[in-house]
């Protein structure tokens, strides 16, 4: 498929999801080699879930199309699914040497510009490309508006909306050294 045929599909999605009432005109679809491995579509409505954005049930979906061991992978099949490891990117100012694939390879096509929450789990998942078609703009005009977490996440922790503090990092410090003393860790 053409980026025009993934990004037609993706505004179907966006409009059926409204037209069915289960949430927002969001839609997305994830593709690799221009073959459409998963859909997904704004689902808040619907499940009353926040999280249920169309880029975050998509990459969910893609997830569970290319694990077959999944949810469950055991550790010797770690390596047969998406988090098979993959060197570090040359230039990457990375530590770790290799990390897991995730779903590298693939490109998302979404109805929108992602907000902060699916571009991050866009970032996590190691997406290639990300193509919207309407604006951030467009999208504050319909009335969903991101850009203050844009500008909340620039504040220093005592000055954003929503109380956040560190609190006792000596108990933090047990599971990170747990993850770190792990000789057969996984990193991704």
């Amino acid at each position: 498929m053409e980026h025009k045929e993934l990004i037609t599909e993706a505004v179907r999605l966006a409009t059926e999801s409204v037209e069915n009432g289960w949430g927002g005109p969001f839609g997305a679809v994830i593709a690799r080699d221009g073959k459409i491995i998963a859909r997904g579509q704004n689902r808040v409505l619907l499940t009353g879930d926040p999280t249920a954005h169309a880029e975050v049930e998509t990459i969910r979906k893609a997830v569970q199309c290319l694990n077959p061991e999944a949810p469950s992978i055991a550790e010797e099949h770690q390596n047969e699914s998406t988090l098979e490891y993959v060197p570090r990117p040359e230039g990457s100012p990375d530590p770790v040497p290799a990390r897991a694939r995730m779903l590298q390879g693939c490109s998302i096509y979404i109805s929108g510009a992602p907000c902060p929450m699916c571009m991050s789990a866009i970032y996590w998942s190691r997406i290639d490309a990300v193509y919207f078609s309407c604006a951030l703009d467009d999208t504050r005009r319909i009335g969903f508006d991101d850009s203050f977490q844009y500008e909340d996440f620039g504040k220093p922790l005592d000055e954003r909306r929503i109380k956040i503090e560190q609190m006792h990092p000596e108990i933090g410090a047990h599971a990170y050294d747990a993850w770190t003393n792990k000789p057969d860790r996984h990193p991704y």
